[in-house]
């Protein structure tokens, strides 16, 4: 498939060194707004394809056949529709947009289209989280009550992020709620969030956030979460702890996971005895970036939706906006689904 890459920056590297280790991919231009990050870009990779400041231009020039998206969030939209209109397909990174219109925006160009938008969610894909959603399947855990995530890192990034009214919610936490959708296997019904920012914060917008979200199958999902909380840090993928009618369930965001469940559900101790049930290791597929990558283009390849199409992370992102809303009203958000 020819690929055109959009935005040069950083995060472009991650997508640029999967597509270069694939024979049946060919990059077939870069675009950046600034010709000088796209001329490096081609000078890293020994690429040999053009370079644009222009995504029409390119479009028009290139007629690729998959677009990656690796702009800026105010960007995300713009370059996913221009897109599909061109009769692409698109990979973008997270969110898909910077609000939620635009984002449902996007979804309905690529339904009109018949075109894939896919988002990457690069923490669904991993070993760790695999083997976590093993236990909290049904018949393991049971059905979940409670569904907790723990986020603290301190993140001194510079550029974009330092500058956003919500870092955390909108740049971050989108991941942890996708994961939790995932984990849950809900779309959330409501949503309260309180957040904060403390006064030794390097960021401009708020870096604290918790959240309370009621899920449409019974779980209510908790999150916690600091991107200036220096020490002590969780992993990336956050800490977790679900609650089912079986026993409970804990991930430390790495190969730490493991359920404890009631072995006796007819005991009468004041504390019923339990047995401890590790994970089965099943899943095989790659990691991060890659991973998800690998059903991005699996899916078009067999014709079906990948597991990170639009018309299902836009779920996610109604649980970003709708704890954006809540923080600034002070108020309980209905979503709708």
């Amino acid at each position: 498939m020819r690929v055109l890459i959009v935005g040069c920056g950083g995060m472009s590297r991650a997508w640029i060194d999967y597509a270069v280790k694939r024979t049946d991919i060919e990059i077939c231009g870069l675009v950046d707004v600034a010709v000088s990050q796209a001329d490096a870009c081609r000078e890293r990779y020994a690429l040999s394809c053009g370079t644009y400041t222009d995504l029409a231009q390119a479009l028009h020039a290139l007629k690729p056949d998959v677009v990656f998206d690796i702009t800026v969030p105010e960007a995300h939209a713009g370059v996913t529709t221009a897109a599909l209109r061109a009769g692409c397909h698109v990979f973008g990174e997270k969110p898909m947009a910077a609000d939620l219109e635009s984002a449902r925006a996007a979804v309905r160009v690529a339904e009109e289209t018949g075109k894939t938008y896919a988002v990457m969610q690069n923490r669904r894909y991993s070993k760790p989280i695999r083997a976590y959603k093993e236990l909290l399947d049904v018949n393991c855990v049971g059905a979940l009550a409670v569904l907790n995530a723990d986020f603290y890192i301190g993140a001194h990034f510079g550029g974009f992020r330092d500058l956003m009214d919500s870092p955390l919610v909108l740049d971050m936490a989108i991941h942890t709620f996708d994961m939790a959708r995932f984990l849950c296997g809900g779309n959330a019904v409501s949503v309260y969030c309180h957040e904060s920012n403390p006064p030794w914060s390097w960021y401009k917008g708020a870096a604290n956030a918790v959240c309370v979200f009621e899920m449409d199958n019974g779980c209510v999902f908790t999150y916690r979460g600091s991107w200036c909380a220096e020490g002590c840090p969780t992993e990336w993928e956050a800490e977790w702890r679900a609650v089912g009618e079986n026993g409970s369930a804990v991930w430390k965001g790495t190969d730490d996971i493991y359920a404890e469940l009631i072995s006796d559900p007819h005991s009468g101790d004041f504390i019923r005895p339990i047995k401890r049930v590790d994970p089965q290791w099943s899943w095989e597929g790659n990691s991060g970036h890659e991973g998800c990558l690998d059903a991005m283009f699996a899916a078009i390849s067999s014709g079906s939706m990948p597991e990170t199409c639009c018309q299902d992370n836009i779920r996610s992102m109604e649980m970003v906006f709708g704890a954006l809303e809540s923080a600034r009203s002070g108020r309980k958000v209905y979503l709708i689904n």
